[in-house]
């Protein structure tokens, strides 16, 4: 089965602020995003659930517990559960510092009609189901519908390859090329036999986002040249180590700080242009 290219047409190496520049602002918001924008990021991460309404909210746990701490709702309700209008009253910004007080989650059309095209996007999708999930199909028809502005722009990813597979599925039925990722690391909340790259085959993926702790020489080698998976690893904040995963190969990196990361790529130019595609 041939991979779809993974942004083949945006600059070496690939740069992802990990839910926006979320050491300087609070995650999954578009005070982040902006700010990945404002430091010169390239492009962005971030992770997205489908909401009781059947909206596509951009966030990163099931609930919001953590970004939320002092709203009813964050303490525990499962956002799956919540309706647009109960997400749209949450503050997600002041957790992170009260000059973000007012953030609200946003919706993945609002930040993709942002941002798109001029920064890429990898869309993370938040799925604990095997089967009858309607997030990776919702995902597809949406980036159906907004056609040019995200061609050759996004990325999908997921820890879970059923829903891989299902999104790439749908993707076909409506004539879509979008590249997608397996995530995984060695976590006891990964299951078992996904701790070590299974997804990248049940789910069919085109490229690979592995823990950097699992990215050596044999394994970059392994992913780009033998399977032909892109490896782009995650989430590295020390300019040292993305040093060290660029010259392995890695197609990019996903980052916390890119204010810290991009000087490094900057001053090295050349050097890291060969990652794997």
């Amino acid at each position: 089965m041939s991979r779809i290219p993974l942004l083949p047409d945006r600059e070496r190496p690939l740069v992802f602020a990990h839910r926006g520049c979320s050491s300087l602002a609070p995650e999954n918001t578009m005070a982040a995003f902006k700010k990945a924008k404002e430091v010169g990021a390239p492009g962005i991460e971030l992770d997205t659930h489908c909401c009781a309404t059947g909206e596509l909210v951009v966030a990163h746990d099931d609930t919001f517990k953590r970004t939320a701490p002092g709203d009813a709702h964050g303490g525990g309700k499962e956002l799956e559960a919540l309706s647009l209008a109960e997400i749209r009253s949450i503050d997600v910004g002041s957790f992170f510092d009260p000059r973000f007080g007012g953030e609200r989650p946003p919706l993945l059309e609002e930040a993709l009609e942002e941002f798109c095209p001029a920064l890429y996007i990898d869309i993370e999708l938040k799925s604990r189901k095997t089967r009858g999930d309607p997030l990776p199909g919702l995902a597809a028809e949406k980036l159906k519908r907004l056609g040019d502005r995200v061609a050759g722009a996004v990325t999908v990813s997921s820890f879970n390859p059923f829903c891989i597979r299902a999104f790439k599925e749908r993707c076909a039925e409506l004539g879509l090329r979008i590249p997608t990722a397996a995530i995984w690391c060695d976590d006891p909340e990964v299951p078992w036999i996904l701790r070590r790259g299974a997804g990248c085959f049940l789910g069919r993926a085109d490229y690979a986002k592995p823990d950097n702790r699992q990215v050596n020489r044999f394994s970059s080698f392994r992913w780009a040249h033998v399977e032909g998976r892109s490896p782009v690893p995650w989430t590295i904040d020390d300019p040292a180590l993305a040093e060290r995963m660029l010259r392995l190969g890695c197609a990019g990196v996903i980052t916390n700080r890119p204010q810290d990361i991009l000087p490094l790529i900057r001053a090295q130019g050349a050097a890291f242009r060969g990652g794997a595609s």
